[in-house]
């Protein structure tokens, strides 16, 4: 793909929807495939993300059709009865995909190999092996056990309790969809809630599983090993990660107004709304509703001026994708934003606090790092902007700076627009209609 190119927009408005969560679609498809009968999922993401979680599936003998537009049926065959692949499972860029993938296939007595990008290769999975070599799966990998990774299956699979050394909720969603092909109880202790939508989809398709809320802020996740999962219909609602992005570009951008609807606000993602809102941004929620056991509503974005805050590291689980984009808002606030707690940003896609460090950098933003920290001092003005960012094969890098470039002084042009595809298709084109400037090259 070629470089791609944002420049100053005038005032934002209209009201959009957002391509559907990434992280439920993955579940769907996957619970989906470990179900009996036929699951349907309406506002699937059709994104290469999600489209090699359903290569991987189909390749193990799940059969996932799109019926109609936004329509998606997921043919399952109960837990336990996924075929073993004739080939090796190429994962992409799917951090996501893969590390479920790994739970749910361990539990199956036969070898699947997993691969992926530059960029998925280069990420640690040695998270992922410890707790599910506890259940007797095995593993061979490479010397720093990263990816290609082939995985295989005992005959019989160790129920355990793990407690996450790192909260994580791809290991904890790992170890759960493995638990369910375990007799017994298998149980994860974090030391802090990370995002559940696992736990509660498991409920939906009618798997037994129990919440213990700790009083030093723990919370133990327990799910009974092979149940029969019942088939379900999936409406995926828009994702807070994506919406993100137009979100943060509405409230930077004098005078815009934009509503976004149908977005899930489940309370362990939206750590970012609270955190913009701390910032003195207008975002107020409207049309809040229940969707498959989550919230939704629709967000309304006004532009004002921000000041810069404090974020605290306990807010980190909440909102560990939106970083970037929040660094974005807070190279446009007066003041100085210090975020804590964000030693995982450094093997996400790319090492996003030295990724965003460098890009506002050179985009005329004093910025500070450290192992853990990102300090960004803000002055309330535009960025001078002018940059070539590297984007690094990172979708949200290369997505938080396009935005950037829409209130920026100058244009600002990511070295490479491809990593977009892997989570928000046509983002550029959805930008552009509310009146922004961004284009190839």
């Amino acid at each position: 793909m070629p470089p791609i190119v944002s420049a100053k927009s005038p005032p934002l408005s209209g009201r959009i929807s957002i391509p559907g969560d990434k992280s439920i679609s993955h579940r769907a498809l996957i619970l989906g495939a470990m179900a009996i009968g036929k699951t349907r999922v309406f506002g699937l993401l059709e994104s290469e993300d999600v489209f090699a979680t359903a290569s991987a599936l189909r390749a193990m003998g799940i059969s996932i059709l799109q019926n109609a537009p936004e329509e998606w049926h997921v043919i399952g065959r109960g837990v336990g009865g996924l075929l073993e692949p004739n080939n090796v499972l190429n994962l992409g860029n799917s951090g996501t995909g893969v590390r479920l993938l790994m739970g749910a296939v361990g539990g199956h007595p036969f070898v699947a190999t997993f691969t992926g990008d530059a960029s998925l290769i280069s990420r640690p999975m040695d998270r992922i092996i410890a707790p599910l070599s506890e259940m007797g799966i095995h593993f061979t990998t490479r010397t720093d056990g990263k990816l290609p990774i082939t995985v295989s299956g005992p005959a019989t699979l160790l129920p355990i309790e793990y407690k996450l050394p790192i909260s994580s909720a791809q290991v904890k969603s790992a170890i759960l969809l493995a638990g369910l092909q375990a007799p017994g109880n298998t149980s994860v202790i974090e030391s802090e809630p990370t995002r559940d939508h696992t736990e509660l989809m498991l409920r939906e398709f009618g798997a037994k599983i129990t919440i213990e809320d700790h009083k030093d802020g723990s919370r133990k996740i327990t799910v009974i090993g092979q149940p029969e999962l019942r088939a379900q219909d999936i409406n995926v609602p828009g994702d807070i990660s994506s919406a993100a992005f137009p979100l943060v570009a509405a409230l930077i951008i004098p005078n815009s107004k934009l509503t976004i609807t149908n977005i899930g606000i489940n309370p362990l993602r939206s750590g970012l709304i609270e955190s913009l809102r701390d910032m003195g941004s207008s975002i107020e929620l409207i049309n809040i509703r229940d969707n498959n056991g989550n919230k939704t509503a629709d967000l309304v974005a006004t532009a004002r001026p921000m000041r810069g805050i404090d974020v605290p590291a306990k807010r980190a689980p909440s909102m560990i994708d939106e970083y970037p984009i929040l660094a974005i808002a807070a190279a446009y606030a007066c003041g100085t934003t210090t975020m804590t707690g964000l030693s995982e940003l450094r093997v996400k896609e790319s090492d996003r606090i030295d990724s965003m460090t460098k890009g506002l950098i050179n985009c005329g933003i004093k910025v500070n790092q450290t192992k853990d920290t990102l300090t960004i001092h803000g002055n309330g003005n535009n960025p001078k902007g002018g940059a070539v960012i590297a984007a690094n094969l990172d979708h949200r890098i290369a997505m938080a700076f396009l935005v950037c470039g829409m209130g920026s002084n100058d244009p600002i042009t990511i070295d490479d627009a491809s990593p977009i595809e892997t989570s928000f298709p046509r983002f550029r084109q959805l930008m552009n209609s509310l009146g922004g400037k961004i284009e190839l090259l």
